[in-house]
């Protein structure tokens, strides 16, 4: 796909795989500064653990603790990285008309993905972010996001147990939009929806699942079957 688009831009590069062990990450980032290698993408379980070996890292990025993609800019080995899954999922619901200013948001999981997304989400002015968290163990360190966000930004921020239905359902209720940043909806989940009573869609609810593959996952075929008339998948992000 990124070299199919470098040729229809007329962009002399090439967009390569390389498996990296954190125990190398050190020498691959100092090879990105000796090639004069434009940029990388970044995944897990390196995502972490490049945020002091650069330069530079976006406020986005500093807050969320990771880095998803690296930019050498101007090629002079400064290595700047950023984290794009916020910045992206503002494109995706902007592509389709929808602002998230003064808007009040349920966004669910807040995994990599979706605290970047709470980040951008509070950078955009967002009114209300209500997060619900499906695991445990991640609610101490996701907290601590929430503190800094409410702190930092005019946005109120929430953080709740997914297991909270009653909780989850009132907020959606009370929701414009509601983002899920989970990985429900892709296999082996693909059948499985978190929200599975219809009297939470409504026509003016937005709802935007960040699964691209597949493009219509159960959330996002359930929410256009019972009313919603705006729904979008993950793919505006990529």
């Amino acid at each position: 796909m990124h070299n199919e688009a470098y040729v229809k831009l007329g962009l002399d590069y090439a967009y390569l795989a390389f498996e990296v062990g954190t125990e190398q990450l050190a020498n691959a980032v100092q090879g990105i500064r000796a090639l004069g290698i434009r940029g990388s993408n970044v995944s897990m379980p390196n995502k972490e653990a490049i945020v002091p070996l650069l330069d530079e890292v976006s406020p986005a990025a500093k807050l969320v603790g990771a880095v998803n993609t690296v930019v050498n800019q101007d090629g002079k080995g400064y290595l700047v990285g950023h984290i794009t899954d916020g910045t992206g999922a503002i494109r995706a619901l902007a592509e389709e008309g929808v602002s998230v200013k003064d808007q009040v948001i349920t966004l669910a999981g807040v995994g990599g993905a979706g605290k970047a997304i709470a980040v951008q989400l509070a950078f955009e002015g967002a009114k209300e972010v209500h997060l619900f968290n499906r695991q445990a163990s991640r609610l101490h360190g996701v907290q601590e996001l929430v503190t800094t966000l409410n702190d930092t930004t005019t946005t109120q921020v929430t953080l709740k147990d997914l297991e909270d239905q009653a909780a989850f359902h009132q907020s959606i209720k009370q929701s414009h939009i509601y983002i899920d940043a989970t990985s429900v909806g892709m296999k082996p989940l693909e059948n499985k929806s978190l929200i599975t009573d219809p009297e939470l869609i409504r026509p003016d609810l937005v709802v935007f699942d960040i699964v691209y593959n597949p493009t219509e996952t159960k959330l996002l075929s359930f929410a256009r079957q019972h009313g919603a008339q705006k729904t979008i998948n993950g793919l505006g992000m990529v």
